[in-house]
């Protein structure tokens, strides 16, 4: 008997809830990344992107994409650390410090990539990090694959981050790692008081801006911006596949930092860099960004204008500050059930279950772009109204 394959043959429950046809992965567009897309010859509403400038089919992307490729060919074939560095790369780092507020930046492939490089290089043996119970995954799996010792306190609870703190020692290094805005809640952490935490307890800060960059802050520089403390924090972290419509990341930090990940972050020497077209995509993102910073307040007149309709239909968004909008359901099967019936219906929705979020908060993740029109957003909310009833999917007391 082979051990492994069988082991691996009992998971079935995908092909169980494929049979029930609500199965929501991997479902294929063939269209762009726009506010409508393509799915099985027909046009469905995208409420799932995390492009939330709307930027993935801007001509002055695939023009500078098509240029990179002209230039430097299809890919690298490299690492950074080797032959992989390209001068576009050292351009795309040195807009990327300037934008965050940071001395220097460094690219990874991927976010991904990036918080596992990071986290697990910069702290050692005798070292603590402290986690967000909500993290991301990939900020938990750069801890794992630290040496150093993990701690979690309760989700943006800076009563909880204190009581922590108060368990390490204090001549050891404590990194504390959040997301600057949770991906999947859609709030924003508290780094006011998480600043003042780490001043009384000689911590250091590092913040993911995965969801932050292009949103929060003057000209949409993160988290640290938008609270006017870059200066307080340590590493900012961010992503090139949501507001910067392409893919990889970066880290920025001091100068000396910097030169201790270029030497020592396995995930950055071991993987080959990003294709040119990519970091040549990027520049022009942020080109654009700061030449059209009215996108940025399209994005949240879209936003507030959706958060009053959800609201009005009396559906539990949760402590959400963002355009990404959790619509909780509380349960895995109607989650699944509300997915497709929507997609059906036109909408396409992100369904979140464990382990993205604790089993009891299970919830459909509507997120907006600054290209999204109030006439499409009137329609989705209609749809998800008509099927949330149809599901049962409980309210909260509309306000009056």
């Amino acid at each position: 008997m082979n051990l492994l394959r069988s082991k691996l043959a009992r998971y079935t429950r995908p092909a169980e809830v494929k049979k029930q046809g609500i199965y929501p992965y991997f479902r294929e567009i063939s269209s762009d990344q726009d506010t409508v897309v393509k799915m099985n010859g027909k046009d469905v509403l995208m409420f799932g992107s995390n492009s939330y400038l709307g930027l993935t089919n801007h001509p002055k992307l695939k023009e500078a994409s098509k240029k990179a490729i002209d230039k430097y060919g299809s890919g690298c074939a490299g690492s950074r650390f080797l032959n992989g560095s390209l001068d576009i790369h050292t351009e795309l780092e040195e807009k990327l410090a300037a934008y965050v507020g940071k001395d220097e930046a460094l690219v990874f492939s991927t976010g991904y990539q990036v918080n596992l490089g990071v986290i697990s290089s910069v702290v050692g043996r005798q070292d603590y990090i402290l986690l967000d119970s909500t993290n991301h995954a990939c900020i938990i799996d750069g801890a794992r694959l630290a040496f150093a010792r993990t701690l979690k306190y309760r989700h943006n609870d800076m009563e909880s981050l204190e009581k922590t703190l108060q368990r390490v020692p204090s001549e050891v290094v404590k990194l504390i790692v959040t997301d600057g805005v949770f991906s999947m809640e859609g709030d924003i952490c508290k780094l006011p008081e998480m600043v003042e935490l780490a001043k009384k307890y000689n911590a250091n800060i590092m913040v993911d801006d995965a969801h932050s960059l292009g949103i929060l802050g003057p000209g949409g520089r993160g988290t640290a911006a938008h609270f006017g403390l870059t200066d307080d924090v340590d590493l900012i972290m961010g992503t090139f596949s949501k507001s910067l419509a392409s893919i990889g990341g970066f880290i920025a930090a001091d100068s000396d930092t910097i030169n201790y990940l270029k030497h020592h972050a396995r995930s950055l020497i071991f993987s080959a860099s990003i294709a040119p077209a990519n970091a040549a995509s990027v520049i022009a993102a942020l080109d654009l960004i700061q030449e059209e910073p009215e996108r940025i307040d399209r994005l949240w007149d879209i936003t507030n204008y959706t958060m009053a309709g959800l609201k009005a239909i009396g559906l539990e968004t949760g402590p959400t500050e963002t355009p990404i909008i959790p619509i909780y359901v509380r349960s895995d099967e109607k989650v699944f059930k509300m997915t497709a019936m929507l997609q059906e219906a036109g909408v396409f929705v992100n369904p979140v279950i464990s382990p993205a979020v604790a089993s009891e908060d299970s919830l459909i993740r509507f997120s907006l772009m600054a290209t999204h029109t109030r006439a499409q957003v009137d329609e989705a909310l209609d749809k998800i109204a008509k099927v949330a009833k149809m599901l049962e999917v409980p309210k909260v007391a509309v306000e009056v």
